[in-house]
């Protein structure tokens, strides 16, 4: 009886490892097809293309790209805080501007400002979420696996210093040709922050100051922009803060339907250089540069800025309407924010849920 029990049991288990590979092996089968199929048509998205997209711009002066590589000299932060320092900006967040955002924590309220992960393709979305459940009749445990393509327009995600460069040069005197390889980044990448962000968010509503319901594409948001959003509600942006700027793009998408890729508005470069003066540690919004921007030098002039001279990560599509909402009904616009990425040595960017904390 005993070994006969014991022979039970080594089948039983040899069935639940067997079962278990099984599980595994489809489920990666199933993963795979699908992403390389997405990743395949990424470049058949629908909607319009950079080259083919109206390059009007309004509201601001387009820069010239020696104005535009003039401010990309003069908001380099290479070597102010060493040579080997890998998280930028962020450093502008100290123990104590830590503990100043805790004491923001006044109601209680919380506002996640992470996008829902989707699984439908469109055209903003062209690589979705791959997502396979894994559970079996006879077994009590369910599981999953999933695919995430961080970057674009619809993943909340951390930007990592080394996702753009500029004529091959990273922040902070690096390299592009000796930083990236087909394993990972060696240096810059998103693990570099993996204790993540806590510090004082600040939401500049600048639809709202321009009484807009939402910027049109071919609208620059600007200084001007930023230092109005600021005088109505009352504060200033200062060292260590990361920013939000919200233009009503979620608001125009839920009244008009999904929009383009391009054109979109955006920043306009200025604003770039009053981050890097108030020495914002994060920026985040409903919108980038303006789409396309208007140089084939700085195709992405504020990611090239930000991330290869300045070393200020981009906290990219934070969902932005029940965060307005919380704030016109708090009558206050600024909070705690926290966050922190997934720990991926080498990956370039990480999706993440971002909570504004009252």
């Amino acid at each position: 009886m005993g070994e006969n029990a014991s022979s039970s049991d080594s089948e039983a288990g040899m069935d639940e490892i067997t079962r278990r590979r099984f599980i595994e092996t489809a489920s990666l089968a199933a993963v795979v097809p699908p992403f390389a199929a997405a990743a395949q048509s990424a470049s058949q998205a629908p909607g319009q293309t950079r080259a083919a997209a109206p390059r009007v711009t309004s509201r601001a002066r387009d820069l010239t790209d020696g104005e535009l590589e003039a401010m990309f000299r003069r908001c380099s932060n290479t070597g102010k805080w060493g040579p080997n320092d890998e998280l930028g900006t962020l450093n502008y967040i100290t123990p104590a501007k830590r503990i100043a955002a805790a004491q923001l924590v006044k109601t209680g309220d919380v506002v996640s400002v992470g996008r829902d992960l989707t699984t439908r393709q469109s055209k903003t979305n062209a690589q979705p979420v791959v997502h396979v459940m894994t559970f079996t009749a006879d077994s009590p445990s369910s599981g999953d696996s999933f695919t995430i393509a961080p970057h674009g327009m619809v993943v909340t995600h951390m930007d990592a210093l080394c996702h753009f460069s500029w004529k091959d040069q990273f922040y902070n005197g690096r390299k592009r040709s000796e930083t990236l390889t087909a394993s990972g980044a060696k240096w810059g990448s998103i693990h570099a922050q993996k204790n993540g962000i806590f510090t004082r968010g600040v939401l500049l509503d600048v639809a709202a100051a321009r009484g807009v319901p939402w910027y049109k594409p071919d609208e620059y948001v600007t200084v001007a922009d930023f230092e109005a959003a600021e005088k109505r509600q009352r504060l200033r942006v200062g060292s260590g803060d990361a920013i939000f700027v919200r233009t009503g793009m979620e608001r125009m998408e839920a009244e008009l339907g999904e929009q383009d890729i391009y054109p979109r508005a955006g920043l306009h470069a200025e604003c770039v250089e009053w981050m890097h003066i108030r020495q914002a540690s994060v920026y985040g919004g409903d919108c980038i540069e303006k789409l396309p921007y208007p140089s084939e030098s700085f195709t992405s002039a504020v990611h090239m800025i930000v991330l290869a001279s300045m070393g200020l990560p981009i906290l990219d599509w934070p969902a932005l309407t029940e965060l307005a909402s919380t704030c016109e009904r708090l009558g206050r616009w600024d909070y705690l924010l926290t966050t922190a990425p997934l720990r991926l040595p080498g990956g370039t960017s990480s999706p993440i849920n971002p909570l504004c904390i009252f």
